[in-house]
């Protein structure tokens, strides 16, 4: 009944549904389409849709708001954010961005639009590697907010960055202990890992990259077993495409697996149904902070084609 309804509002309604890979499962079932940060950008400024309910965190669906203003861009719940995001106030940011004033700033994704607005180029974990190593060589480049990110992208690149001390809470509670248990344990695992991830894991890792690539590399390899270090989320689209093949999670540093976002899990069906309903929470924008965040991400799309 659930699912039939919200069938049926999103057909009413002209709506599209875009998750993120790191919703729950049933979330991920219904939706129009799945992808990482990237892909579910272009899907936002490639979709005829009316409304668009973006299932995934605030920075996310503010990006879609961003891309599509004429367009309703909805969010299950408002209170869905992320740690990456709200740890980079805008306010701090520029203070910061003020003391590098030479710095070509470049910021992932995972932030406000109001750091948007503030940043010369945004990326993804998908493509930040290919974009810096397209910036001009004398300029020096300020990275924010995810320093995991950013020390992984200054040895992939060559490039020298300035760091935001920021991180993910997911990436940062994966046990090395834990991940060499594993290891033990599954000697021909390959081991996949985001790029958010601290340098130590990333180091016992046989490929890194963002979400979909992982996907995508198990898809290709050979390998019959995975350990995986990313929100278990991942591990749905894994099992659903190879289920001839094994997933495994990483447990967190205290033993638990609690890796999973407690933000991307605050939307679910019951709210997805409801916001489709009442057409609320929806994502509002000033239109001169649009603008001011658009043009680093339109940088952004017109590098990574």
């Amino acid at each position: 009944m659930l699912i039939e309804a919200i069938d049926n509002l999103r057909r009413k309604r002209n709506a599209i549904i875009l998750a993120h890979y790191y919703q729950e499962e049933a979330i991920q079932d219904i939706a129009d389409f799945i992808g990482d940060s990237l892909e579910l950008s272009r899907k936002a400024a490639q979709t005829n849709a009316e409304v668009i309910v973006f299932c995934g965190v605030h920075f996310m669906a503010e990006t879609a708001k961003i891309l599509c203003p004429e367009k309703t861009v909805l969010i299950p719940d408002l209170d869905a954010g992320c740690t990456l995001a709200d740890d980079c106030p805008a306010d701090e940011f520029e203070n910061f961005r003020n003391k590098h004033p030479d710095h070509f700033v470049v910021s992932y994704i995972n932030c406000t639009a109001a750091v948007k607005a503030q940043s010369d180029l945004i990326c993804t974990s998908s493509n930040a590697v290919e974009l810096i190593r397209q910036l001009p060589k004398d300029r020096p480049i300020l990275f924010a907010p995810d320093q995991n990110l950013g020390k992984w992208v200054q040895k992939q690149s060559g490039r020298e960055l300035t760091f935001w001390p920021g991180s993910c809470i997911v990436h940062e509670t994966f046990s090395e202990e834990a991940l060499l248990k594993l290891k033990l344990k599954y000697p021909h695992a390959e081991v996949l890992a985001h790029p958010e991830c601290q340098t130590n894991l990333l180091e016992l890792s046989d490929f890194i990259g963002s979400t979909s690539k992982l996907l995508k590399q198990a898809e290709l390899s050979n390998a019959k077993e995975f350990i995986v270090l990313t929100e278990p989320g991942i591990l749905h689209q894994m099992r659903l495409k190879m289920p001839e093949k094994m997933f495994v999670e990483v447990p967190g540093i205290d033993g638990c697996s609690c890796n999973a976002c407690p933000y991307m899990r605050l939307n679910t069906l019951e709210k997805l149904l409801n916001c489709l309903q009442t057409m609320t929470p929806q994502i509002n924008m000033d239109e001169t902070l649009r603008s001011k965040a658009l043009k680093p991400i339109e940088n952004m799309l017109k590098m990574s084609r």
